[in-house]
C-alpha cells in the first residue's frame, strides 16, 4: 500500500463524516483490508491507525468535512447509501407512521430529529403521517402547547401531517378496555399499590386476578361511576404475568381514576387510560405500520405488543433510537416554561431557546430533514455541543431547497 498514512487519514474522515464526527476504527481498519492491508500488517501499522482515528476524532465536523475534500480522491469509489436506509416490510403508498409528542409543551430540536425521520419514510414511500397529542394525563398538560404543537407541525411537516389528539377518543379507549376485559386479558384490580407491589416482588396473583368477566365488567362500571370506586381505589390491569423475569412486565395497568380537570374535557371523564392502553388502541385503529421510538421506550413495545397479541393483530415493525444527548443545551419544556415565567426569556419563540418556534424564524424544514436523515437509525447513544449542533443545522439550512 502506497501512502498509507493518507489512506487511513482519508478513510478515518469518510467514516467520521458518516458518524456524527466520530469514527470508528473497526470500520476504517475494514475499509484498509478492501485496499490490501493484511492482518500481518497491523503490527507495523495498528497503533498508527490507532493515532490517526483519535485524532480526526478530535476535530470539528467541519474541520473534517474540509480535510476531507482534499483527500477524498485516493478513497475508494465503493457504493454508499444516500439518503434514508430502506424500511423492512415497506409498500409503496402504505406505509403509516406517527409522531407522538405530549401536551406538556411546545415542540424542540430534540422531538424534531426523530419526528422528522418518520416523516421522511412516510415522504419516501407514500401513506400518511399522524401527529397524536398524548394528553390522558390530566396533571401534564400545559393548555398553550396545542396550538404551539399544531403550528409547529404544520411548518415542520410541510403541512402534510394530520393533527390527532388523544383525549377526544375516550370512548375508543373505554371500548377496548372492555373488549380486553371479556377476553379474559384484563381484570380491575382493587388492592392498595403498596399491596400490589407485594404481589409482585413475590410474583404471586392478586385474589382479583381470579374474578371472573362479568364481576370484572361491574368493577369497571363502578371505576367509570361518580358514585363507585375513589381515586386510588381500583386500577385496570393488563394479564401478562406475574412469574415475568421483569417486575415492570407484571401485570401492568391500563386505566386508572383521575378526578383532575382536564384542559380541553373538563370533568366529562374520571377514567384515563395510561400510555400502553392509549398508544396501543391508537396504533390499531391508525393501522401503524411502522414506529420509530427512543430505546427507553423498548419495555413499553413489549407492553403494546403483548395486547395486540391478544386482540389479534400483528405488531407494526419497530425501530429505536438512542438517545441525543446535548452537552450544554437544555431541552426540558418544563425548566425553560421557568425561565420564561422569570422573565429570562421573551417567551417561547425567543432566539436564544432551542424551540421550533424560535427556530422557524431562521431556519427552513428541510434543514431539520436532512439532520435526521443523517442521523438515520440508529440506536447508538449521541453527545453532540450545542455548537456542533448549530454548524451543521446552519450547512443543512444553506443547501436546503
Amino acid at each position: 500500500m502506497k501512502d498509507i498514512q493518507k489512506k487511513v487519514r482519508a478513510y478515518a474522515l469518510k467514516n467520521a463524516i458518516a458518524h456524527n464526527g466520530k469514527a470508528r476504527q473497526g470500520a476504517v481498519i475494514a475499509s484498509l483490508f478492501h485496499e490490501g492491508l493484511k492482518k500481518e500488517d497491523m503490527k507495523r501499522y495498528g497503533k498508527k491507525i490507532s493515532e490517526i482515528v483519535a485524532e480526526i476524532n478530535k476535530l470539528s465536523l467541519e474541520e473534517q468535512e474540509k480535510e476531507f475534500e482534499k483527500l477524498k480522491e485516493i478513497v475508494s469509489e465503493r457504493k454508499v447509501r444516500e439518503g434514508l436506509p430502506d424500511l423492512p416490510g415497506a409498500k409503496k403508498g402504505k406505509v403509516i407512521m406517527r409522531f407522538a409528542p405530549s401536551a406538556s409543551g411546545p415542540l424542540h430540536i430534540g422531538h424534531a430529529m426523530t419526528a422528522c425521520l418518520s416523516f421522511l419514510f412516510v415522504q419516501k414511500y407514500g401513506g400518511k403521517f399522524y401527529v397524536r397529542i398524548e394528553d390522558t394525563n390530566p396533571e401534564n398538560i400545559y393548555k398553550p402547547a396545542y396550538k404551539m404543537i399544531k403550528e409547529e407541525s404544520k411548518w415542520l411537516f410541510d403541512g402534510k401531517a394530520k393533527i390527532v389528539i388523544q383525549s377526544e377518543r375516550m370512548a375508543l379507549y373505554y371500548k377496548y378496555a372492555e373488549k380486553l376485559i371479556k377476553k379474559k386479558a384484563a381484570y380491575v384490580c382493587t388492592c392498595s399499590a403498596d399491596k400490589f407491589k407485594e404481589f409482585v416482588k413475590a410474583k404471586k396473583n392478586c385474589p382479583c386476578r381470579d374474578l371472573n368477566v362479568d364481576e370484572n365488567l361491574e368493577r369497571w362500571k363502578k371505576m367509570l361511576d361518580k358514585k363507585g370506586y375513589g381515586v386510588g381505589e381500583a386500577v385496570l390491569r393488563f394479564k401478562s404475568s406475574m412469574k415475568d423475569k421483569n417486575p415492570a412486565m407484571r401485570d401492568f395497568p391500563l386505566a386508572r381514576i383521575n378526578l383532575t380537570e382536564h384542559p380541553l374535557q373538563k370533568k366529562k371523564y374520571r377514567v384515563w387510560p395510561l400510555m400502553n392502553l392509549a398508544v396501543t388502541v391508537d396504533d390499531i385503529e391508525m393501522k401503524m405500520t411502522h414506529i420509530i421510538r427512543a430505546k427507553d421506550h423498548r419495555d413499553n413495545a413489549k407492553r403494546q405488543e403483548m395486547i395486540y397479541k391478544v386482540l389479534g393483530k400483528k405488531f407494526p415493525w419497530t425501530g429505536f433510537l438512542g438517545r441525543f444527548k446535548f452537552k450544554d443545551l437544555e431541552l426540558s419544556t418544563t425548566k425553560m416554561r421557568k425561565a420564561i415565567e422569570e422573565g429570562k426569556y421573551k417567551g417561547w419563540g425567543d432566539r436564544r431557546l432551542p424551540t421550533i418556534a424560535a427556530l422557524k424564524k431562521k431556519y427552513k424544514p428541510q434543514a431539520f430533514w436532512k439532520f435526521a436523515e443523517k442521523i438515520g437509525l440508529s440506536e447508538n447513544d449521541k453527545v453532540i455541543e450545542k455548537k456542533e449542533y448549530f454548524l451543521l443545522l446552519d450547512n443543512f439550512n444553506k443547501n436546503a431547497e
